[in-house]
C-alpha cells in the first residue's frame, strides 16, 4: 500500500524521540535512519527530539501533570520537547534495553506530560543485545496505553546492532520492507486518530 496525502489535508507531523542519553550511546544513529525512512514514506512531516538535548529532570512537582493541566511547572528548557509532543499527531520511540527495560530518561520524559500523547499512535523501535531491546518495548506499550496512546503492534528490533549495522545503516536490506510496513500502520493509525480528535474532544 502506497501512503499519500488526500485532498488538502495538512502533513502527519510525527515526532522521533531519541530515548538513550548514555554516553557512547547508539540511538541517534538508529533515529536518523529511521527519519530517512519515514522521509522517504512521504506520509509524514518529521522532528527528532533528541533527549540528550533537553533539561529533563528526574524529580517531578508533587502536583502529577494530570491534575495541573495546563498549569504544571515544567522546567523552562523542556520546552521544545513539550511543544513537539503537543504538536505531535504521532509518535516513534526509539529506545535501547537497560536491565530488560528502556531507559530512566525516556520514563521522566514520558511522566513530565499527561494529555500530549492522548489518543495518538505510537510505534516503536529498539536495539540492544540479543533481545534487540523487546523488553523494553514491552514495558513502554503498558506506560503509553496508560496515557491513553494507542501502541502500533508492527515495530522494529535490532539484537546485537554492534554487528548488525554498517555506516549508520542496518545490514539486512529487508528492514526497509519492515519500516515501510510500521510506517504505513503508523500512517493509517494518525490519520484515522486525528479525524477523531478533530471531530470531538478525547475523553481522558
Amino acid at each position: 500500500m502506497e501512503n499519500t496525502q488526500r485532498g488538502t489535508e495538512a502533513p502527519h507531523r510525527l515526532v522521533i524521540i531519541v530515548g538513550s542519553v548514555r554516553e557512547g550511546r547508539f540511538g541517534p544513529t538508529v533515529a536518523s535512519w529511521v527519519a530517512e525512512q519515514a522521509r522517504d514514506h512521504g506520509g509524514f512531516e518529521v522532528d527528532v527530539v533528541d533527549l540528550a538535548e533537553v533539561d529533563v529532570p528526574l524529580v517531578l512537582p508533587a502536583v502529577p501533570p494530570l491534575l495541573a493541566g495546563d498549569d504544571y511547572p515544567r522546567p523552562a528548557g523542556m520546552a521544545r520537547l513539550t511543544a513537539a509532543l503537543e504538536g505531535a499527531d504521532a509518535f516513534i520511540i526509539v529506545t535501547p534495553e537497560y536491565n530488560h527495560s528502556y531507559p530512566a530518561s525516556l520514563k521522566a520524559a514520558i511522566d513530565w506530560h499527561f494529555t500530549q500523547w492522548a489518543a495518538k499512535p505510537v510505534a516503536f523501535v529498539g536495539y540492544g543485545g540479543a533481545s534487540g531491546g523487546r523488553h523494553a518495548v514491552l514495558h513502554l506499550e503498558n506506560v503509553l496505553s496508560e496515557l491513553h496512546a494507542v501502541p502500533i503492534r508492527d515495530g522494529l528490533s535490532f539484537p546485537s546492532y554492534f554487528t548488525t549495522w554498517q555506516d549508520g545503516r542496518p545490514l539486512d536490506t529487508a528492514t526497509e520492507g519492515y519500516a515501510k510496513t510500521l510506517l504505513d500502520q503508523l500512517s493509517w493509525w494518525t490519520s484515522a486518530l486525528r479525524t477523531a480528535r478533530d471531530a470531538a474532544p478525547y475523553p481522558a
